[in-house]
Protein backbone atom coordinates (compact mmCIF):
# COMPACT_ATOMS: atom_id res chain seq x y z
CA UNK A 1 0.00 0.00 0.00
CA UNK A 2 1.56 3.51 -1.35
CA UNK A 3 1.31 6.70 1.27
CA UNK A 4 -1.54 8.07 -0.18
CA UNK A 5 -3.90 5.12 0.04
CA UNK A 6 -2.60 4.05 3.62
CA UNK A 7 -3.28 8.24 4.67
CA UNK A 8 -6.61 7.98 3.49
CA UNK A 9 -7.02 4.27 4.67
CA UNK A 10 -6.25 5.19 8.03
CA UNK A 11 -8.32 8.33 8.56
CA UNK A 12 -11.08 6.11 7.30
CA UNK A 13 -10.81 3.51 9.61
CA UNK A 14 -10.36 6.03 12.89
CA UNK A 15 -13.52 7.89 11.90
CA UNK A 16 -12.24 10.64 10.93
CA UNK A 17 -11.78 12.48 7.40
CA UNK A 18 -8.91 13.35 5.48
CA UNK A 19 -7.88 17.03 4.29
CA UNK A 20 -8.92 17.56 0.64
CA UNK A 21 -5.80 19.42 -0.14
CA UNK A 22 -4.01 17.68 -3.16
CA UNK A 23 -1.06 15.50 -1.33
CA UNK A 24 2.03 15.64 -4.03
CA UNK A 25 3.89 12.36 -3.12
CA UNK A 26 7.27 11.06 -4.60
CA UNK A 27 7.44 7.20 -4.55
CA UNK A 28 10.34 5.25 -6.22
CA UNK A 29 10.75 8.18 -8.34
CA UNK A 30 7.80 9.37 -9.91
CA UNK A 31 4.86 12.07 -8.46
CA UNK A 32 1.40 11.66 -7.92
CA UNK A 33 -1.21 13.55 -7.09
CA UNK A 34 -4.29 12.63 -4.82
CA UNK A 35 -7.07 15.11 -5.21
CA UNK A 36 -10.89 13.97 -6.09
CA UNK A 37 -10.06 10.89 -3.81
CA UNK A 38 -9.31 12.58 -0.72
CA UNK A 39 -12.59 14.95 -1.05
CA UNK A 40 -14.91 12.78 0.57
CA UNK A 41 -12.81 12.63 3.43
CA UNK A 42 -12.70 16.18 4.18
CA UNK A 43 -11.88 16.73 7.71
CA UNK A 44 -15.09 18.83 9.62
CA UNK A 45 -13.71 22.51 10.21
CA UNK A 46 -14.97 23.70 13.90
CA UNK A 47 -18.25 25.84 13.19
CA UNK A 48 -17.88 29.67 13.45
CA UNK A 49 -17.54 30.27 17.06
CA UNK A 50 -19.49 33.01 18.41
CA UNK A 51 -17.63 35.23 21.11
CA UNK A 52 -18.50 37.25 24.06
CA UNK A 53 -16.71 40.05 25.33
CA UNK A 54 -16.82 41.28 28.64
CA UNK A 55 -19.60 43.53 28.46
CA UNK A 56 -21.47 41.18 26.33
CA UNK A 57 -21.34 38.85 28.86
CA UNK A 58 -22.46 41.13 31.67
CA UNK A 59 -25.67 41.90 29.14
CA UNK A 60 -26.46 38.49 28.71
CA UNK A 61 -27.13 37.73 32.50
CA UNK A 62 -28.72 40.08 34.23
CA UNK A 63 -27.94 39.69 38.79
CA UNK A 64 -30.87 37.59 39.37
CA UNK A 65 -30.80 35.19 36.84
CA UNK A 66 -26.90 34.77 37.88
CA UNK A 67 -27.95 34.11 41.64
CA UNK A 68 -30.45 31.59 40.22
CA UNK A 69 -28.03 30.04 38.04
CA UNK A 70 -25.41 29.33 40.51
CA UNK A 71 -27.50 28.39 43.16
CA UNK A 72 -29.20 25.68 40.93
CA UNK A 73 -25.31 24.95 40.20
CA UNK A 74 -24.25 24.34 43.48
CA UNK A 75 -27.63 21.50 44.06
CA UNK A 76 -26.90 20.05 40.66
CA UNK A 77 -23.64 19.40 41.84
CA UNK A 78 -24.08 18.35 45.38
CA UNK A 79 -26.81 15.75 43.47
CA UNK A 80 -23.83 14.38 41.30
CA UNK A 81 -25.72 15.87 37.98
CA UNK A 82 -22.57 18.05 37.53
CA UNK A 83 -18.69 16.77 37.75
CA UNK A 84 -16.15 18.84 38.51
CA UNK A 85 -12.23 17.62 38.58
CA UNK A 86 -10.34 20.08 40.86
CA UNK A 87 -8.38 22.85 40.17
CA UNK A 88 -5.02 23.03 38.74
CA UNK A 89 -2.93 25.95 39.55
CA UNK A 90 0.40 26.55 37.15
CA UNK A 91 2.30 29.40 39.47
CA UNK A 92 4.42 32.08 37.26
CA UNK A 93 6.55 33.22 40.15
CA UNK A 94 6.67 36.11 41.11
CA UNK A 95 4.17 37.16 39.43
CA UNK A 96 1.44 35.47 39.98
CA UNK A 97 -0.74 32.44 38.63
CA UNK A 98 -2.72 30.89 36.20
CA UNK A 99 -5.51 28.48 36.30
CA UNK A 100 -7.46 26.10 35.00
CA UNK A 101 -11.05 24.82 35.57
CA UNK A 102 -12.70 22.07 34.22
CA UNK A 103 -16.80 21.37 34.65
CA UNK A 104 -19.43 19.50 32.98
CA UNK A 105 -23.02 19.69 33.28
CA UNK A 106 -26.59 19.53 31.16
CA UNK A 107 -25.22 19.07 28.48
CA UNK A 108 -22.31 21.25 28.45
CA UNK A 109 -17.97 21.04 29.09
CA UNK A 110 -16.42 24.13 29.82
CA UNK A 111 -12.84 24.84 30.05
CA UNK A 112 -11.80 28.17 31.87
CA UNK A 113 -8.44 29.65 31.63
CA UNK A 114 -7.49 32.55 33.75
CA UNK A 115 -4.81 34.57 35.56
CA UNK A 116 -4.52 36.14 39.11
CA UNK A 117 -1.48 38.07 38.79
CA UNK A 118 -1.87 40.93 41.71
CA UNK A 119 0.82 43.07 40.41
CA UNK A 120 -0.81 43.73 37.52
CA UNK A 121 -2.92 47.16 37.92
CA UNK A 122 -0.04 49.01 38.48
CA UNK A 123 0.84 48.29 34.80
CA UNK A 124 -2.57 49.02 33.77
CA UNK A 125 -3.30 45.73 33.46
CA UNK A 126 -6.43 43.69 35.34
CA UNK A 127 -5.24 41.15 38.16
CA UNK A 128 -7.96 38.44 36.46
CA UNK A 129 -7.82 37.62 33.14
CA UNK A 130 -8.93 34.81 30.76
CA UNK A 131 -11.38 33.03 29.09
CA UNK A 132 -13.70 30.08 29.10
CA UNK A 133 -14.95 27.55 26.62
CA UNK A 134 -18.06 25.70 26.22
CA UNK A 135 -18.64 22.53 24.49
CA UNK A 136 -21.20 20.61 23.77
CA UNK A 137 -20.73 17.60 25.96
CA UNK A 138 -22.22 15.28 23.89
CA UNK A 139 -19.95 15.61 20.54
CA UNK A 140 -17.25 17.26 22.12
CA UNK A 141 -17.80 20.56 19.76
CA UNK A 142 -17.03 23.80 20.87
CA UNK A 143 -19.74 26.33 21.05
CA UNK A 144 -18.88 29.79 22.00
CA UNK A 145 -15.57 31.40 24.21
CA UNK A 146 -16.30 34.09 26.91
CA UNK A 147 -14.71 36.16 28.43
CA UNK A 148 -13.59 34.86 32.06
CA UNK A 149 -12.86 38.15 33.57
CA UNK A 150 -16.56 38.87 33.40
CA UNK A 151 -17.90 35.21 34.38
CA UNK A 152 -15.51 35.37 36.91
CA UNK A 153 -17.20 38.52 38.64
CA UNK A 154 -20.43 38.00 38.01
CA UNK A 155 -20.61 34.01 39.63
CA UNK A 156 -18.71 35.58 42.76
CA UNK A 157 -21.34 38.22 43.16
CA UNK A 158 -24.24 36.08 42.77
CA UNK A 159 -22.36 33.30 45.07
CA UNK A 160 -22.60 36.29 47.89
CA UNK A 161 -25.73 36.45 47.85
CA UNK A 162 -26.94 32.83 47.97
CA UNK A 163 -24.72 31.78 51.15
CA UNK A 164 -26.43 35.14 52.15
CA UNK A 165 -29.69 33.96 51.74
CA UNK A 166 -28.72 30.52 52.97
CA UNK A 167 -26.99 31.67 56.22
CA UNK A 168 -27.49 35.27 57.45
CA UNK A 169 -30.16 36.39 59.58
CA UNK A 170 -33.63 36.13 57.97
CA UNK A 171 -33.78 39.86 58.85
CA UNK A 172 -30.29 40.63 57.89
CA UNK A 173 -30.46 43.64 55.09
CA UNK A 174 -27.47 45.63 55.75
CA UNK A 175 -24.02 45.03 53.54
CA UNK A 176 -20.35 45.98 54.75
CA UNK A 177 -18.13 45.63 51.56
CA UNK A 178 -14.52 45.64 52.57
CA UNK A 179 -12.27 45.32 49.17
CA UNK A 180 -14.36 47.43 46.56
CA UNK A 181 -12.31 46.24 43.34
CA UNK A 182 -14.58 44.12 40.91
CA UNK A 183 -16.06 41.56 42.34
CA UNK A 184 -16.60 43.45 45.36
CA UNK A 185 -18.68 45.72 42.95
CA UNK A 186 -20.22 42.63 41.84
CA UNK A 187 -21.14 41.10 45.36
CA UNK A 188 -22.69 44.92 46.43
CA UNK A 189 -24.72 44.70 43.04
CA UNK A 190 -26.04 40.89 43.58
CA UNK A 191 -26.55 41.59 46.94
CA UNK A 192 -28.97 44.42 46.28
CA UNK A 193 -30.48 42.29 43.70
CA UNK A 194 -31.30 40.04 46.08
CA UNK A 195 -32.91 42.39 48.85
CA UNK A 196 -30.26 43.68 50.57
CA UNK A 197 -29.39 47.28 50.97
CA UNK A 198 -27.69 50.05 52.61
CA UNK A 199 -24.58 49.47 54.59
CA UNK A 200 -21.11 50.29 54.21
CA UNK A 201 -18.39 50.31 51.65
CA UNK A 202 -14.34 50.15 52.56
CA UNK A 203 -11.41 50.92 50.32
CA UNK A 204 -8.28 52.43 50.26
CA UNK A 205 -9.14 54.20 46.89
CA UNK A 206 -12.01 56.25 47.41
CA UNK A 207 -13.84 55.97 44.41
CA UNK A 208 -13.69 52.90 43.97
CA UNK A 209 -15.32 52.73 48.03
CA UNK A 210 -17.80 55.46 46.68
CA UNK A 211 -18.87 53.13 43.51
CA UNK A 212 -19.66 50.22 45.80
CA UNK A 213 -21.58 52.11 48.43
CA UNK A 214 -23.85 53.72 45.40
CA UNK A 215 -24.42 50.45 44.64
CA UNK A 216 -25.37 49.29 47.94
CA UNK A 217 -27.30 52.40 48.79
CA UNK A 218 -25.14 52.76 51.23
CA UNK A 219 -22.35 55.22 52.71
CA UNK A 220 -18.39 55.23 52.78
CA UNK A 221 -16.96 53.97 55.94
CA UNK A 222 -13.60 52.44 57.60
CA UNK A 223 -13.28 48.68 58.41
CA UNK A 224 -14.87 49.05 61.75
CA UNK A 225 -17.98 50.53 60.37
CA UNK A 226 -18.07 47.61 57.44
CA UNK A 227 -18.09 45.06 60.00
CA UNK A 228 -20.97 46.57 61.93
CA UNK A 229 -23.53 45.15 59.22
CA UNK A 230 -25.40 42.53 59.05
CA UNK A 231 -23.37 40.89 55.99
CA UNK A 232 -19.64 41.41 55.84
CA UNK A 233 -18.29 40.28 52.14
CA UNK A 234 -14.29 40.59 52.49
CA UNK A 235 -12.92 41.07 48.51
CA UNK A 236 -9.36 41.75 49.56
CA UNK A 237 -6.59 40.30 47.69
CA UNK A 238 -5.63 38.12 51.20
CA UNK A 239 -2.46 38.46 51.87
CA UNK A 240 -3.68 40.73 55.55
CA UNK A 241 -5.89 39.43 57.66
CA UNK A 242 -8.55 41.77 58.15
CA UNK A 243 -11.02 39.98 60.41
CA UNK A 244 -9.72 39.25 63.79
CA UNK A 245 -11.33 37.45 66.53
CA UNK A 246 -12.51 40.88 68.95
CA UNK A 247 -14.24 41.86 65.48
CA UNK A 248 -16.76 39.20 65.88
CA UNK A 249 -20.23 39.86 67.22
CA UNK A 250 -23.75 37.85 67.30
CA UNK A 251 -25.40 37.54 64.44
CA UNK A 252 -23.29 38.09 61.77
CA UNK A 253 -22.35 36.31 58.69
CA UNK A 254 -19.15 36.98 56.62
CA UNK A 255 -18.65 35.89 52.86
CA UNK A 256 -14.71 35.48 52.77
CA UNK A 257 -14.36 36.38 48.61
CA UNK A 258 -10.62 36.91 48.43
CA UNK A 259 -8.66 33.70 49.52
CA UNK A 260 -8.57 31.81 46.43
CA UNK A 261 -5.19 30.01 46.52
CA UNK A 262 -2.63 28.88 48.84
CA UNK A 263 -1.21 31.24 51.55
CA UNK A 264 -3.80 33.40 51.15
CA UNK A 265 -6.41 34.89 54.46
CA UNK A 266 -8.87 37.81 55.06
CA UNK A 267 -9.60 36.61 59.01
CA UNK A 268 -7.10 35.22 61.60
CA UNK A 269 -7.05 31.40 62.33
CA UNK A 270 -8.60 32.20 65.80
CA UNK A 271 -11.50 34.52 63.94
CA UNK A 272 -12.17 31.77 61.75
CA UNK A 273 -12.81 28.75 64.42
CA UNK A 274 -15.01 30.90 66.44
CA UNK A 275 -16.99 30.59 63.35
CA UNK A 276 -19.83 28.24 62.41
CA UNK A 277 -18.47 26.91 58.77
CA UNK A 278 -19.01 26.62 55.21
CA UNK A 279 -17.69 26.46 52.24
CA UNK A 280 -18.29 25.89 48.43
CA UNK A 281 -15.91 22.70 48.60
CA UNK A 282 -14.00 21.52 51.24
CA UNK A 283 -11.17 19.80 48.95
CA UNK A 284 -10.65 23.40 47.38
CA UNK A 285 -10.55 25.56 50.80
CA UNK A 286 -8.21 23.35 52.44
CA UNK A 287 -5.80 23.87 50.37
CA UNK A 288 -6.36 27.34 49.34
CA UNK A 289 -8.82 29.46 51.26
CA UNK A 290 -9.41 30.57 54.47
CA UNK A 291 -10.19 27.14 55.97
CA UNK A 292 -6.55 26.54 55.39
CA UNK A 293 -4.96 28.04 58.14
CA UNK A 294 -7.49 26.76 60.53
CA UNK A 295 -7.21 23.37 59.41
CA UNK A 296 -3.71 23.75 59.21
CA UNK A 297 -3.50 24.52 62.75
CA UNK A 298 -5.65 22.02 64.25
CA UNK A 299 -8.58 23.93 65.03
CA UNK A 300 -10.76 22.90 62.21
CA UNK A 301 -11.78 19.61 61.40
CA UNK A 302 -13.80 18.39 58.24
CA UNK A 303 -16.32 17.45 60.74
CA UNK A 304 -16.95 21.33 61.72
CA UNK A 305 -17.83 22.29 57.77
CA UNK A 306 -20.80 21.93 55.99
CA UNK A 307 -20.95 22.77 51.73
CA UNK A 308 -22.91 25.26 50.70
CA UNK A 309 -24.48 22.90 48.16
CA UNK A 310 -25.79 20.32 51.04
CA UNK A 311 -27.56 23.91 52.70
CA UNK A 312 -29.59 24.94 49.72
CA UNK A 313 -30.36 21.31 48.95
CA UNK A 314 -31.77 20.96 52.44
CA UNK A 315 -29.56 17.91 53.56
CA UNK A 316 -29.11 17.07 57.45
CA UNK A 317 -31.96 18.62 58.25
CA UNK A 318 -34.50 21.56 57.47
CA UNK A 319 -31.48 23.24 54.66
CA UNK A 320 -31.70 26.57 57.56
CA UNK A 321 -27.61 27.00 57.13
CA UNK A 322 -27.99 28.76 60.87
CA UNK A 323 -29.53 27.42 63.88
CA UNK A 324 -30.21 30.49 65.55
CA UNK A 325 -29.82 34.77 65.30
CA UNK A 326 -27.11 34.57 67.75
CA UNK A 327 -24.56 32.39 65.29
CA UNK A 328 -21.73 33.63 63.52
CA UNK A 329 -21.01 32.04 60.07
CA UNK A 330 -18.56 32.33 57.68
CA UNK A 331 -18.79 31.25 54.14
CA UNK A 332 -15.54 30.04 52.59
CA UNK A 333 -15.32 30.81 48.83
CA UNK A 334 -12.81 29.96 46.26
CA UNK A 335 -14.33 29.83 43.25
CA UNK A 336 -15.83 26.67 41.67
CA UNK A 337 -16.05 25.73 37.92
CA UNK A 338 -19.44 25.01 38.29
CA UNK A 339 -20.39 28.45 39.12
CA UNK A 340 -18.60 29.35 36.04
CA UNK A 341 -20.39 26.81 34.38
CA UNK A 342 -23.62 28.43 35.09
CA UNK A 343 -22.94 31.40 33.90
CA UNK A 344 -21.33 30.88 30.70
CA UNK A 345 -24.51 28.27 29.83
CA UNK A 346 -26.93 31.11 30.99
CA UNK A 347 -25.38 33.34 28.45
CA UNK A 348 -24.65 31.21 25.60
CA UNK A 349 -28.76 30.34 26.21
CA UNK A 350 -29.40 34.38 26.38
CA UNK A 351 -27.35 34.51 22.86
CA UNK A 352 -29.72 31.38 21.52
CA UNK A 353 -32.22 33.63 22.25
CA UNK A 354 -30.99 36.32 20.29
CA UNK A 355 -30.73 38.54 23.68
CA UNK A 356 -27.62 39.51 23.24
CA UNK A 357 -25.33 39.78 19.81
CA UNK A 358 -21.60 37.93 19.68
CA UNK A 359 -18.52 38.16 17.46
CA UNK A 360 -17.18 35.45 15.51
CA UNK A 361 -13.75 33.78 15.16
CA UNK A 362 -13.27 31.03 12.44
CA UNK A 363 -10.61 27.97 13.50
Amino acid sequence: MNRCTAAITAAASSGEEADPTPLAIDSSARRFTIAAEATRYMVRSVPPLPVLHHDAVLAAVTPDDAIEQVRRGFCRHHSGEWSMPAKVYLPSPPFGDFRAMPARGDGFALLKWITSFPSNPASGLPTVQGLICLSDADTGTPLMILDARSVTALRTGAVAAVAARALARSDARSVGVIGCGLHGLWAARCLRAAGYEGGVACDPRPDAARAVADELGGAVGDRTEALACDVVCCVTPGTVAIVERPDLRPGLHLNMLGADGPGKAEASVHAVAACTLFCDEWDQAVHGGELTGAVAAGLVGRDAVRDLGSVLAGVGGTGAGRADDEEITLFDSTGLAIQDLAIAAAAYEAWQAGSVPAQTIEL
